[in-house]
C-alpha cells in the first residue's frame, strides 16, 4: 500500500468516526472534473476553480475539535484555498505546516487592526497569505468612523510595504445612516483604494439593503474578494444556492471587476461539512452571463 493510500484510509476512518465519511473520496477524485482551470484567470461565465475558497469560521467548532481531520475533509471536497480566522492554538509556523500537509493554501486571513500590527503582518506572510482583512468595526458617530478609516489607511500602508493587500469586510450596519446622514461604508471607501480594498460580504450587503451590483458600479476593481453567503427568505443564513440571493446576477455584473476570491461562508454551522460541500459544488457548477 502506498503512503498516499494509507493516509487516505486513515483520514476516512477518522472522518467516519466523526460522521463525515461522505467527505472522503479516493485520491484525486474530488478534483478530477475541476482540473481545467486552476488559476485565477477569468473563465467566461464561470467561477475559476482557483478563485474558490472557504472561510474557516464556517467550521470553527470542528476545527477546535480536530483541526487535521477538518482540513482533510475540505481538501477532499476539492478546496485548495482557505481564508483564516484564527490559528486554533497553533503558531503561524505550525498552522502553515498543517495546511501544507493537506495541500491547502491560506491566501487570506481575518485579523483586526491592532497595536502589534507588524507581528500580524509577519504571521500572515508566514502563513502564505496574499490578503489580510479587517473583519469587523462598529461606531456610533461619523467622527469615530473617520478616525477608524485613518487607522485602516495606516494599516494598509504597512501591509503594502510588507507585500500584502489589506482589505475591509462589511456587515449590514455599515449601510445604515448615521445621525449626520452619512453611511459608514461611504466613509470607509473614502480611504485610498491602493491601501484598502473591499471584501464584500454578499449576505450582509443584501441584509443592509445594499445592491451588490451597485457596489460594483461604484467601486469596480477595488472589490477583490467576495464572501459568498446565502440568505433564507426569513433573513436567516442558508447554504450557498439554497437561499434567495441571486448570485448569477451578481457574478455576471462583477466578472469584469476582476474579483479574485469567491469565499464560501455560513455564520451558523448546523452541518458545516455539508455547507462546505454545497458551497463548493455550487461555485463549480454555476454559470452566468449578461
Amino acid at each position: 500500500m502506498s503512503d498516499l493510500q494509507r493516509r487516505t484510509l486513515l483520514r476516512a476512518a477518522a472522518l467516519t468516526a466523526m460522521g463525515l465519511g461522505a467527505a472522503v473520496a479516493a485520491p484525486g477524485t474530488a478534483s478530477a472534473s475541476a482540473s481545467a482551470d486552476t488559476g485565477d484567470g477569468r473563465v467566461n461565465g464561470r467561477v475559476p476553480r482557483g478563485a474558490i475558497s472557504i472561510q474557516l469560521y464556517s467550521l470553527r467548532d470542528m476545527l477546535t475539535a480536530d483541526l487535521e481531520v477538518t482540513l482533510a475533509a475540505l481538501a477532499q471536497i476539492g478546496y485548495r484555498k482557505v481564508e483564516m480566522a484564527g490559528t486554533y492554538g497553533r503558531t503561524a509556523v505550525q498552522f502553515r505546516a498543517i495546511l501544507d500537509r493537506h495541500d491547502l493554501h491560506a491566501t487570506s486571513t481575518h485579523v483586526g487592526v491592532n497595536a502589534n500590527w507588524q507581528a500580524s503582518l509577519d504571521d500572515a506572510l508566514t502563513l502564505g497569505n496574499r490578503f489580510i482583512v479587517h473583519p469587523w468595526a462598529n461606531y456610533a458617530t461619523a467622527d469615530e468612523w473617520r478616525r477608524f478609516a485613518d487607522e485602516l489607511e495606516s494599516a494598509g500602508a504597512a501591509a503594502r510595504a510588507a507585500g500584502l493587500r489589506f482589505g475591509y469586510h462589511n456587515h449590514a450596519h455599515e449601510f445604515a445612516r448615521l445621525p449626520t446622514g452619512e453611511r459608514p461604508y461611504d466613509i470607509i471607501t473614502a480611504t485610498d483604494p491602493k491601501l484598502v480594498h473591499l471584501e464584500v460580504d454578499l449576505y450582509w450587503a443584501v441584509t443592509g439593503s445594499a445592491d451588490p451590483v451597485a457596489l460594483f458600479e461604484q467601486h469596480g476593481r477595488r472589490i477583490k474578494q467576495f464572501h459568498v453567503k446565502d440568505r433564507a427568505a426569513d433573513g436567516s443564513f442558508a447554504d450557498v444556492g439554497k437561499g434567495t440571493i441571486d448570485f448569477r446576477r451578481i457574478f455576471a455584473n462583477a466578472d469584469e471587476t476582476g474579483v479574485l476570491e469567491y469565499i464560501v461562508e455560513r455564520d451558523s454551522q448546523p452541518h458545516p461539512v455539508d455547507t462546505a460541500r454545497i458551497g463548493y459544488e455550487y461555485l463549480r457548477k454555476v454559470r452566468f452571463g449578461r
